[in-house]
């Protein structure tokens, strides 16, 4: 697997760590790939994130959500209640985070049937929404000028 050196960017850059973040997170991203999961988006703004907890209840899981990130943590004790003479199922401990963007909040949990279900919702407060300025001293006789002419 290659690795990048970004120390030269950081160098001649301001502002863009957490650029650099995301991709050194991406990198390592591959490592692990435990629990599985799907993110899905709903609609323009809302998304789903789903894992495949199997074993573990709601009780054994966390999720944190903490500026532009989100984490889901899963611990269960170290003792086993049961003999198996075969273990397929995997309860390990995780820690699993996922990044956010701006304006997007963690709405939502749900367990069901072994899927832990986050959902997402992007929501732009409305000084940061484009809005219309209107021009002091245009007159509306001057626009309909205008379109006449490109007609």
């Amino acid at each position: 697997m290659r690795t990048y050196d970004f120390s030269p960017l950081w160098r001649s850059t301001v502002g863009f760590d957490r650029l650099f973040d995301l991709a050194e997170m991406a990198q390592r991203a591959g490592e692990d790939n435990y629990p599985p999961y799907n993110i899905e988006r709903l609609a323009e703004d809302r998304y789903q994130i789903s894992l495949a907890v199997a074993g573990f209840a709601p009780s054994d899981i966390t999720i944190t959500a903490e500026q532009n990130v989100v984490t889901i943590e899963g611990s269960k004790s170290d003792k086993p209640e049961r003999d198996f003479l075969y273990r397929g199922i995997s309860t390990r401990n995780f820690k699993r985070q996922f990044n956010l963007a701006d304006y997007v909040q963690v709405k939502s949990a749900a367990f069901d049937n072994g899927l832990l279900k986050i959902e997402l919702v992007r929501e732009i407060p409305e000084a940061m929404k484009p809005r219309r300025i209107a021009i002091n001293g245009a007159s509306t006789d001057n626009v309909q000028k205008l379109e006449a002419k490109a007609a």
